[in-house]
């Protein structure tokens, strides 16, 4: 049996595993009105954002080291494996928020999903560099991406239609037995890399294996070999750190609205479950569309003659420019209509960049590489995040978002120098003479 276009239905699979992150990610987030009044009944407004932000903080702590590990798992045991590792234990870490009682349990169950989570990231980053040829990879990283817009989307509004029929904790137990049940394709689907998949047509086995090709030696003629160095001398040299501190500035963005939207929405215009169901998923609609804007922008100007290089530093500049006039926007609003169309469009600046910047280990490094580098800015990214998130409290404690929002503002200006100062030419690395 063959399958035409297996690399899309590959994607596709993971995209789908990426909205059931999200969703899995943001029930906490919109649960918690009700979640609050079941535990935390005593605890003052800022009390309970505090508690709130202390239980996310270590998801994200967990989530970056997360990155790190599951890169290394992931170039150790191979993306099929490593996709079920992650996907199996965040399934089942989603569905044991039910049996939390305070706090702690909260941070426990929360640790482990932040884990394991975060090997959906890594291991899409080396998915793509398997499956795609370098100049569809963009795009490839766009629908991904748009899985975790898509699960936005889709989180806010089903969690809080499944509160009408379940317990807060119901919902948690449904949604996570949603993940176990992605393992099925993915296993039958996922058999082998392109190179040995006995489904994949010759056709696009081939296409996919020439188009990964590096350059070709002007001297001797013969394809240069993949630079996949080792931990110490990639952590040496400045382009990873370019990717590295481009995560860690442009992530924090998204995670202040992935965190605080459905808690802003609440704080500010005293909506609840139901009513921040109605307004909280416009947002993510913008990244959607965001996320396959930048991967199809990237892939047209690559058609058109562009290389890599400036590619990926227009993408990714035009994207944070797009982000630094909205975030400054969020100072008044107005309306809750307003507040949520301004979100759309900060997310789809984030989106049109991010996809560009994550693609970036792929087009500097070899294969066996991709992930591990994928795992650190991984990493540092979600630790940017713990930093932003833990000063949210502190930044709105009167009520008022604005200080977050020009932090946001100032982080996208960072992203986009560290790409220009510390990448001087996206392009396939060399090892150090």
């Amino acid at each position: 049996m063959k399958i035409q276009g297996l690399r899309w239905w590959v994607i596709a699979l993971i995209a789908l595993a990426t909205i059931i992150n999200y969703i899995d990610r943001s029930a906490l987030s919109v649960l918690w009105p009700d979640i609050v009044e079941d535990l935390f009944p005593d605890e003052s407004a800022l009390e309970r954002k505090q508690i709130y932000a202390t239980i996310s903080v270590v998801f994200v702590f967990a989530y970056a080291f997360g990155q790190a590990i599951f890169g290394k798992i992931f170039d150790w045991i191979g993306t099929r494996i490593g996709f079920v590792l992650s996907i199996g234990v965040w399934s089942l870490a989603t569905a044991a928020h039910a049996f939390a009682q305070g706090v702690l349990s909260f941070s426990i169950f929360r640790a482990i999903l932040g884990v394991a989570e975060a090997g959906n990231w890594p291991g899409a980053a080396k998915g793509n560099a398997e499956w795609f040829p370098t100049k569809e990879r963009a795009l490839a990283q766009g629908i991904f991406n748009s899985g975790a817009a898509i699960g936005g989307i889709v989180a806010i509004p089903l969690i809080a239609f499944l509160t009408i029929y379940f317990s807060w904790k119901m919902v948690f137990v449904i949604i996570g037995l949603v993940g176990l049940l992605w393992l099925v394709p993915w296993m039958v689907l996922v058999k082998a890399p392109p190179g040995k998949h006995p489904w994949i047509t010759e056709e696009e086995r081939a296409y996919i294996l020439t188009g990964q090709k590096r350059e070709i030696s002007a001297e001797t003629g013969v394809e240069i070999d993949e630079y996949n160095p080792s931990t110490t001398e990639l952590l040496s040299r400045k382009q990873s750190w370019g990717v590295i501190i481009a995560s860690a500035a442009i992530d924090p963005i998204w995670w202040l609205f992935v965190f605080w939207i459905p808690i802003y929405l609440n704080e500010v215009y005293g909506m609840d479950v139901k009513a921040i169901g109605i307004y909280g998923w416009v947002p993510y609609v913008g990244a959607m569309f965001g996320a396959w804007f930048g991967g199809l922008l990237a892939q047209n100007r690559i058609k058109a003659g562009w290389d890599t290089n400036k590619t990926r530093k227009f993408v990714i500049t035009l994207g944070c420019l797009i982000m630094l006039p909205s975030l400054l926007a969020m100072s008044n609003p107005g309306a809750p209509v307003n507040a949520v169309l301004i979100m759309a469009v900060i997310l789809f600046g984030f989106q049109t960049a991010i996809g560009n910047v994550q693609t970036l280990p792929s087009d500097l490094l070899g294969k066996k590489s991709v992930a591990t580098l994928a795992g650190f800015s991984g990493m540092a990214a979600k630790l940017g995040a713990v930093g932003l998130t833990s000063l949210v409290p502190i930044l709105t404690a009167d009520g008022n978002y604005y200080p977050a929002f020009i932090i946001g503002a100032s982080l996208a200006i960072i992203a986009m120098a560290a790409v220009w100062i510390l990448i001087p030419r996206v392009e396939p690395l060399k090892p150090k003479q």
